[in-house]
């Protein structure tokens, strides 16, 4: 294992996968203290991601997963048949798209339009940024082989 082999995308990607686990159980939606009938979660405290989606926890637990394999997948030297950080960026553009549509689109609550964002959800969508761009930065530095066309 060559731990020299890490560059500064997959360490970025995976400071990021570490901010998106904390940032699950941070408070995300936070109810309005001005409407007695906004609930968030059954309750009219704040909630976390981890408190308010079932599926959604697991799924973005597993998009912070990603980029330690990455760092495991350079720094043992693996041969991948697609460029290493490709798989890594493109489950963070998943995360990314889940979390505005759970905290833009379809936001959890009564009524929906009374529940602000809190810290947790900022923090997992900056962390599911910094997962994309770090898989991105690494799949970019290098090039692909080209072949002739009609070969596949």
């Amino acid at each position: 294992m060559d731990v020299s082999r890490l560059r500064s995308g997959e360490i970025g990607a995976a400071i990021g996968g570490l901010l998106l686990v904390i940032a699950v159980f941070l408070p995300a939606y936070s109810p309005s203290r001005e409407n007695p009938n906004a609930t968030v979660a059954g309750g009219r405290d704040d909630a976390s991601i981890w408190q308010v989606h079932e599926v959604l926890r697991i799924l973005l637990l597993l998009a912070a997963v990603a980029p330690v394999v990455l760092v495991y997948i350079i720094a043992r030297g693996h041969q991948l048949s697609w460029p290493r950080g490709e798989m890594t960026a493109v489950i963070g553009l998943v995360a990314v798209t889940l979390l505005i549509y759970v905290g833009v689109i379809d936001r959890p609550g009564e009524p929906s339009g009374e529940i602000g964002l809190a810290v947790g959800w900022y923090l997992a969508l900056l962390a599911s940024l910094a997962i994309a761009a770090g898989g991105a930065i690494r799949s970019s530095e290098f090039e692909r082989k080209r072949r002739p066309p009609g070969v596949l």
